[in-house]
């Protein structure tokens, strides 16, 4: 089932409020000894993650499909890039990164147990029956937990001002609805989106095409450099030509003097070294989601241009991460 994007947290009765975790989304079936792990995309994940196979399988329950969030908990926050390092070919890398870090499943619905299906009950009959599968099975495993769930709309506001550490937002779910396997029907999501300044060291012209396709952003860390840290292309097909006359009339090497382009990374593709240097004196505010392992995790929305702002105030400690407690809500 998923989740439809929408700006504010619902209101009104017939909804349940549940934190939406910094994670990868996991449906997890146990048959007797046999264990699978699948993401949200139908790709298998159980190589990636042993540690939660293995703990699936001393459950009292032998026959159970559960619905999830898959997590790597690393000095009391939850850690996107430790998370992603699991999708390695190398079963050995794997072992020793679950033997460092291991993963926590944090459950949120239970969709069969024994022989008995769910997934036409309303959630408010899941519900009850999750908690009580829970009570069962997770008071001795410790990297198994219930994600804890209310129908109050002031508690789902408090959480969601605790989004930006470990939550990625609030889901709001009805309560009469059944699993909609693929749908949109029945679950929303708020995410909180921030913004921050961030200078322009360069672009890429789109594919076949000698117009700008996306603006380069860099942020100044405290060793001085100018750091790549994402881009944005959220601006209109009529407004590229004009872009594209400005930033080439103010192409300079070498752009970003820091963390440049074209280096190895987990985002890399093969148009990553595609790109040209300009001078960073441009300056514009943008809205994000996430920001990890030093870049915004997904595209940036260009709010406005920030002629007001000089590049050197852009720096890195705007997109810090806030301290938070989302984690103690596992705990109760």
């Amino acid at each position: 089932m998923e989740a439809r994007l929408i700006e504010e947290i619902p209101t009104g009765d017939g909804w349940q409020y549940e934190p939406k975790w910094d994670g990868f989304r996991c449906v997890a079936f146990r048959d007797g000894e046999r264990v699978f792990l699948q993401s949200k995309s139908g790709q298998p994940l159980a190589r990636y993650f042993p540690d939660i196979v293995g703990l699936l399988a001393t459950l009292t329950e032998r026959q159970i499909v559960l619905d999830g969030e898959l997590v790597v908990p690393v000095s009391g926050a939850l850690s996107f890039d430790e998370l992603q390092l699991r999708l390695h070919p190398a079963a050995s890398r794997v072992q020793k990164l679950a033997k460092a870090h291991p993963a926590t499943y944090i459950v949120f619905d239970l969709l069969a147990a024994n022989g008995q299906v769910y997934l036409q009950q309303p959630l408010r009959e899941r519900r009850p029956l999750l908690e009580k599968f829970a009570r069962s099975n997770f008071r001795s495993v410790k990297n198994l937990c219930l994600s804890p769930a209310t129908t109050n709309r002031t508690t789902a506001a408090e959480w969601f001002k605790k989004a930006g550490r470990d939550l990625d937002g609030i889901v709001a779910k009805q309560l009469d609805a059944p699993y909609a396997s693929g749908e949109r029907t029945a679950m929303v999501k708020v995410k909180q989106i921030r913004t921050a300044d961030c200078v322009i060291g360069g672009f890429r012209y789109a594919r076949a095409s000698r117009v700008i396709g996306s603006l380069l952003l860099g942020l100044y860390g405290d060793d001085g450099l100018l750091h790549h840290v994402g881009f944005t292309s959220a601006f209109k097909a009529s407004e590229r030509p004009k872009l594209t006359k400005k930033f080439e009339a103010l192409k300079k090497q070498p752009g970003f003097t820091g963390n440049a382009p074209g280096g190895p990374s987990r985002w890399s593709t093969d148009r990553t070294g595609e790109w040209e240097p300009v001078d960073p004196r441009v300056v514009v505010e943008v809205a994000y989601d996430h920001f990890t392992g030093g870049r915004f995790r997904h595209g940036t929305k260009l709010l406005r241009w920030r002629l007001d702002k000089k590049a050197r105030q852009c720096t890195m400690d705007q997109v810090e991460r806030r301290e938070g407690k989302s984690l103690a809500l596992l705990r109760g």
